[in-house]
């Protein structure tokens, strides 16, 4: 009896499970993929809007980062609407709001509108990205928490993957209609975003209790887990919202993630640039720009699970980060295209590893509101590093005229996170608690 009690258990499990992914994974996976495209297709405008409009290395850079001062501003408090009025409402105002915002980056004529147009980007997408980890912890158990957000995470990956070679594509539209190839870009890239948003608000299901497309069973069996989890991580880590937002552990979570965010974004921002000058075309800039980010998409996954099964996290994120470092520093010594891309690819393996196992840290020990502050706090901070990442690169250009210093400067960010994660530690037995 008992031996059937416990198979049954675990059918109801995976049938729990399946029915989510199946559920929300796509559709998830689709607006992150929107959401990213619109944050860094700027990477691509940038191959022809720069000389068209006369932006400096320093004046696109300071576009580029001012995105992430808009978002920093407006992230705590967009989640914590989010904890209260709940997931679907909130995330398709966010995405109809940047689905707008971005479309109108076509109406760019200088400087001021530039800025101007890329920080309202940043407060119109502030609290997506939290909000949608956040939304995840109310739908799985821990035990499947970092293979589901890698898979989530496939979306950034593949955001550069179809939108390298169709923004290459797209910036051959120039004169089209009277308009420049990059607000093509922009028009066709933005309002995508807009339209899920819509149907964001119908398709999203705030809370497993009101799941209709679950039956009772599944409702009861995952409605369990889920409080035996957040009961052992309150018994442990119990924190207020404001305990969490003044949190020392909270602090330097988001320490580490400004080191890694600092790297992925000042590869992101330059990688086009970095690659249009082996002697390219737009169109063929956007196929090799993709590649990193395969291998990336790959690594991510399996590295996950690896993480899943061995309930290992620390080394997890540390090793990444560790590659990340090595591979940007071997890359601004190299002068070879081919050897340069091998570089830049491996340290794209160890960005999209560490993006996939990172957020398992904070969500181990944070719930109910003090997560959504907490998560958005990391984030928010974190994300800063996306305006200091790019503007590195770009001042060391403006000054040597290469990106190779701006590389190298940019290693030791993730190499400082990786040393703040190891002596950080990680409460693996509360995380771990419910699962069996």
């Amino acid at each position: 009896m008992g031996a059937a009690a416990e198979q049954d258990g675990r059918t109801i499990e995976s049938s729990t499970v399946r029915a989510i992914s199946w559920r929300l994974l796509p559709f998830l996976m689709l607006a992150y993929l929107l959401a990213y495209l619109d944050r860094v297709n700027l990477g691509f405008a940038a191959l022809t809007m720069n000389d068209e409009l006369k932006f400096s290395p320093l004046v696109y850079s300071w576009g580029a980062g001012i995105f992430f001062i808009g978002y920093f501003l407006f992230e705590v408090p967009s989640n914590v609407i989010l904890h209260r009025v709940g997931a679907s409402r909130w995330i398709a105002r966010i995405m109809v709001t940047w689905g707008i915002v971005s479309a109108l980056m076509a109406l760019v004529a200088g400087p001021v509108s530039f800025y101007v147009l890329r920080f309202l980007l940043g407060v119109a997408e502030a609290g997506f990205f939290p909000g949608i980890i956040l939304y995840l912890t109310y739908w799985y158990p821990a035990k499947y928490r970092a293979r589901i957000l890698a898979a989530f995470a496939v979306a950034v990956p593949a955001s550069t993957m179809i939108g390298a070679p169709i923004s290459g594509y797209l910036l051959g539209m120039d004169g089209i209609g009277g308009l420049k190839g990059w607000q093509w870009l922009f028009i066709l890239e933005g309002l995508p975003a807009a339209l899920l948003g819509i149907v964001t608000w119908f398709y999203l299901t705030d809370r497993p209790a009101s799941a209709g497309w679950l039956s009772p069973e599944q409702k009861r069996w995952l409605s369990d887990r889920l409080e035996r989890e957040e009961t052992a991580r309150k018994t442990a880590h119990h924190m207020s919202l404001r305990q969490a937002l003044a949190s020392p552990k909270v602090l330097v979570l988001s320490l580490v993630y400004f080191g890694f965010v600092g790297a992925l974004y000042g590869m992101q921002f330059w990688l086009p640039q970095i690659v249009k000058a082996f002697g390219l075309s737009n169109i063929q800039t956007g196929f090799v720009t993709a590649i990193p980010y395969v291998f990336g998409s790959v690594a991510m996954v399996l590295w996950a699970q690896h993480s899943d099964r061995t309930r290992e996290r620390v080394w997890h994120v540390a090793l990444p980060l560790f590659l990340i470092a090595l591979s940007l520093a071997t890359a601004s010594a190299l002068s070879d295209p081919v050897l340069t891309m091998i570089a830049l690819t491996v340290a794209a393996i160890g960005v999209f590893c560490t993006f996939s196992l990172f957020w398992t840290l904070p969500t181990a020990f944070l719930s109910g509101a003090s997560a959504a502050a907490g998560i958005a706090l990391i984030n928010s901070i974190g994300n800063l590093a996306g305006f200091g990442g790019p503007y590195l690169i770009g001042w060391f250009k403006d000054q040597t005229g290469g990106t190779a210093m701006g590389l190298l400067a940019l290693s030791l960010l993730p190499l400082v996170s990786a040393l703040l994660v190891l002596g950080l530690g990680h409460d693996s037995k509360t995380e771990f608690a419910a699962a069996e």
